[in-house]
């Protein structure tokens, strides 16, 4: 049995006919019957039955359609996965991220991939998670990196890390012990992600949990970014939520002034890559999320291995 053959066969049935299908494959009609004759021969058992001047599918032919297909789509897979490299030489590269995306993986990320792939173009689309997630559904983005949870219809998700919530203050008072939801309702909160509000992943996380605890989350400065609400912090007019993955990538362009500590029941922010349902990305769509993929799980391990610890506010 070859490839070749099954494809003839798939060609066969498709067009209810031999010369139909020889002519969709430029071939000439009586090759492609020696082709499925010699195929039947192998399996033993007569794969369609001559009806007139047409052709029927019988039982076995039917039992055999969806190998015939896989065996075709593996090998096309295949080929492209061996050849991928040589591939980008040209296309685009489409993704999606969340909002803290520029800080981790950042800028080096993009710029990693341009190293790479010097004749690829690249459209990173930074939006909150909710809207990224829509823009994968309706298929305006091929794939893109989300904090979770998200409405996860019609997509498929792969988690990649976790990133632990953290709060930060310019007060030693309010850092002299783990931070707790009931203590955070009383706190003077500066939150990102203000046009997404509940959409945001850490918001919904903080206002189930005070919903539990009896309490609300009522955040007396709202801002769009995170490095916002650090300067704002650093000038000692509230108190931020901030991950270790963020602390570690910014490095020294945290104020000294600013601590940090965990909450006393822990807090995480969770990622995964999503792409729609059964959508197969293009190459550089693909080169892109590996290289995505590669970064994320560099800085999981070194969040593992070495994760910022707790700080007092100088």
């Amino acid at each position: 049995m070859t490839l070749q053959q099954l494809e003839y066969f798939l060609a066969a049935l498709n067009h209810g006919s031999f010369t139909a299908a020889a002519e969709s494959l430029y071939l000439s009609q009586p090759s492609l019957s020696e082709q499925i004759r010699r195929l039947e021969a192998e399996l033993g058992v007569e794969l369609f039955a001559r009806v007139g001047r047409g052709i029927a599918p019988t039982e076995a032919a039917l039992a055999l359609r969806p190998h015939a297909e896989g065996a075709l789509a593996d090998v096309a897979a295949a080929r492209e996965a061996v050849s991928l490299q040589s591939e980008l030489q040209g296309g685009i590269a489409t993704f999606g991220t969340y909002g803290i995306a520029r800080i981790y993986p950042g800028t080096e990320l993009v710029a990693a991939f341009h190293r790479r792939y010097p004749k690829v173009r690249i459209r990173l689309v930074g939006k909150n998670s909710s809207e990224t997630a829509a823009a994968v559904r309706d298929g305006s983005l091929e794939s893109g990196m989300v904090a979770l949870p998200i409405d996860d219809r019609g997509l498929e998700v792969r988690p990649i890390m976790r990133d632990e919530i953290v709060y930060l203050s310019r007060s030693p008072e309010r850092l002299a012990k783990d931070m707790t939801i009931k203590r955070l309702a009383n706190a003077p909160l500066i939150l990102s992600e203000a046009s997404y509000g509940i959409e945001d992943s850490t918001r919904r996380q903080l206002f189930d949990l005070a919903q539990r605890a009896g309490v609300k989350i009522e955040p007396q400065i709202d801002v769009e970014d995170v490095e916002t609400a650090i300067d704002l912090a650093a000038r000692g007019l509230g108190d931020a939520l901030i991950t270790r993955g963020v602390i570690l990538a910014l490095g020294s362009r945290v104020p000294k002034k600013l601590g940090w500590v965990p909450f006393a029941e822990p807090l995480y922010d969770r990622f995964a890559f999503i792409s729609r349902v059964g959508a197969r990305l293009s190459p550089a769509s693909t080169a892109f999320m590996e290289l995505a993929d590669e970064r994320m799980q560099a800085m999981a391990a070194e969040l593992k291995d070495n994760p910022p610890r707790r700080k007092v506010a100088s």
